[in-house]
């Protein structure tokens, strides 16, 4: 067995899935004998740990993106995750959620922030989004959820305000940077794992 092919089980392994386990992505990774496999094993393995996050942030963090980018793979895979390191199924419920509602708010106000026009912010946006008004997770941890679906989803507009937002409430940049961080990975992985 090659190195290549090794480290493709070795990252299945932390997934769940089984070694045979193929994809698209995958097979050109190992028939081409990437070395970006070893990267994206320990990139991935990266998403489960930060300075800044609890294990269960991080696994929250991570569902929240792997729903926003439907991997059927790493939602499975965070949920459980995030259900090991003592998740309820509101606060799973949540990332869902949250998941969700920024796919909404990130394409209105990136259209609102795209056209620049003053007539779009008086418009009423006529949505609901009770989900943010007392989050189960916490103010400031949703909005630090909301900053990751925002950064994966390309609004400005939202990341500015809700880095504010989490900045105001007092969180560091350090947490900032590692929640956008494990949005990064996870979105990269479900490139390949799914």
């Amino acid at each position: 067995m090659s190195e290549i092919t090794e480290t493709v089980q070795e990252l299945l392994a932390i997934v769940g899935l089984p070694a045979e386990y193929r994809n698209e992505s995958l097979t050109l990774l190992e028939k081409g004998n990437s070395r970006y496999v070893r990267d994206l094993k320990l990139n991935f393995s990266s998403t489960l740990t930060s300075a800044h996050m609890s294990e269960k942030e991080c696994g929250l963090v991570a569902l929240s993106i792997a729903v926003n980018n439907n991997n059927k793979v790493l939602i499975d895979f965070f949920e459980q995750y995030s259900i090991s390191k003592d998740a309820t199924p509101e606060e799973i419920a949540e990332a869902a959620g949250c998941a969700s509602l920024l796919a909404l708010n990130n394409v209105f106000y990136r259209f609102r922030h795209f056209t620049g026009k003053e007539k779009y912010t008086q418009i009423p946006a006529r949505v609901r989004m009770q989900l943010m008004s007392s989050p189960v997770t916490g103010k400031e941890f949703f909005e630090l959820m909301s900053l990751a679906v925002s950064a994966v989803n390309g609004c400005e507009m939202c990341v500015n305000a809700h880095e504010n937002s989490i900045l105001h409430l007092g969180a560091s940049e350090e947490r900032v940077f590692d929640a956008v961080r494990i949005a990064s990975i996870v979105t990269s992985a479900g490139k390949v794992i799914y």
